[in-house]
Formats: C-alpha cells, sequence, structure tokens
C-alpha cells in the first residue's frame, strides 16, 4: 500500500547526480538543442508541483533545464529493473509506481513528494495526448495541490512529439522549446476544499497550459 511506503529523497544534487544530468543534459542538447523561457516563474524553495504538456515520452527528460532545484518524477515500476535504465531514473530523481495500484498510489506518493517540501513533476493530462489543444483536464493535479498547499507551475514543451512520436521506439532530432508559465495558486478555502472550487482550478491550468504550449510551438 503506498500509505506504508515512506520515501526517502534526497534534494541534495550528488556527484553521481549531476553526472547522471549532465549526460542527459549534454545528449539532450546534441539532439534537441531545448530553450527555456521563465524558468524563474518556478520557486526556488518548498512544495512545487511542475505541471507540463505531455506529447511523448521524452518529455520528463526536459524537466531537468527547468530549475536550479532537483526534481522528483514518477515511473513505472517496471522501468527500475531495466538495467542501465533503472540506476539512472533513479539518480535523477525517480521513484517507483506500482501497476494496478496506479491512480490511488500515484495520488498518495505526490502528496508525500510535496509535504517533503520538493519539487515535484506531475503531468495533468495523464497519458500522453496529440495535438495542439490541451484537453479537460482531470482533477488529480489540483486536489494534490489543495491538500499540500503546493505552488502550480505550468509548462510548455513544444517539439517532443516530433522528437519523439506515439508508437517510436527511439527518439529522432528535433528542436525543442520549453515555456514556463507564471505560478498559479493552489485550490484554498476555509476547511474542505469544494469540488467545484478544485474544478475551476482545474480550468484555470487548463487554459495556462494551452498558452504556453502555443508559446512553445513558435518558431
Amino acid at each position: 500500500m503506498a500509505e506504508e511506503q515512506k520515501l526517502h529523497l534526497d534534494e541534495a544534487k550528488t556527484p553521481i547526480y549531476l553526472v547522471c544530468a549532465g549526460l542527459v543534459r549534454v545528449l539532450s542538447r546534441v539532439f534537441f538543442r531545448p530553450s527555456v523561457t521563465g524558468a524563474q516563474n518556478i520557486p526556488l524553495e518548498g512544495p512545487v508541483l511542475i505541471a507540463p504538456v505531455h506529447r511523448s515520452n521524452v518529455d520528463f527528460a526536459f524537466t531537468l533545464f527547468i530549475s536550479k532545484r532537483k526534481v522528483f518524477f514518477m515511473a513505472k515500476d517496471s522501468l527500475f529493473r531495466v538495467p542501465l535504465l533503472g540506476p539512472l531514473i533513479t539518480r535523477l530523481g525517480a521513484f517507483p509506481i506500482h501497476r494496478g495500484t496506479a491512480d490511488r498510489e500515484s495520488m498518495s506518493l505526490s502528496e508525500e513528494v510535496l509535504r517533503q517540501g520538493h519539487a515535484l513533476v506531475l503531468f495533468p493530462e495523464g497519458t500522453r495526448k496529440e495535438g495542439r489543444s490541451v484537453s479537460t483536464l482531470h482533477d488529480g493535479a489540483m486536489f494534490v495541490a489543495s491538500r499540500t498547499n503546493a505552488t502550480i507551475i505550468p509548462v510548455g514543451i513544444g517539439g517532443s512529439d516530433r522528437a519523439m512520436p506515439l508508437g517510436a521506439k527511439f527518439p529522432r532530432p528535433a528542436k525543442i522549446r520549453i515555456v514556463v508559465g507564471t505560478a498559479i495558486d493552489p485550490p484554498m478555502s476555509e476547511g474542505r476544499v469544494a469540488r467545484s472550487v478544485i474544478s475551476a482550478k482545474s480550468e484555470e491550468l487548463r487554459a495556462a497550459l494551452e498558452a504556453v504550449y502555443a508559446e512553445s510551438l513558435k518558431p
């Protein structure tokens, strides 16, 4: 059960982390030439929920470029059993989520990461999507933010769908542009936050994501 699993996340950028992150950065710069706008919008301390659009399996790699902080993210537990890949993503801030308990466990673990005061990458669209528009979001991200008082940061990642489209086994060279939007306050109210307040905040995030994604797609 996720409630029984205690995460011990090291916010320090250890030498091993720096080596792994440096390798990912070098490869990303060679293949994707990423540029970042608005990185100063991410708070340097306190719980932060970084909410990017999700168009490709390589999206997580670009979160290494957007903050001076070490960011954390969830990955399927099966990935941690892959030689080389498992140790690499662990060093980069990944922690496992187990099949069959995805929704319940992801919510619980997300809350724990944020309550520890870390920066968490969470894709509010859920699975990878296609197209330039951002559809109605699930309320999960805002629900977690309401319970942890985490600041939400919308992020547009333009070009990752060309770098690794749905169905592709390997990435290909493509220019990536990352646009970090302004912070969104978590849903708040006296007592329990009403579902209508959370839904309204989810729509605010959806609109902000669509705006930064459109900006990231500009030449």
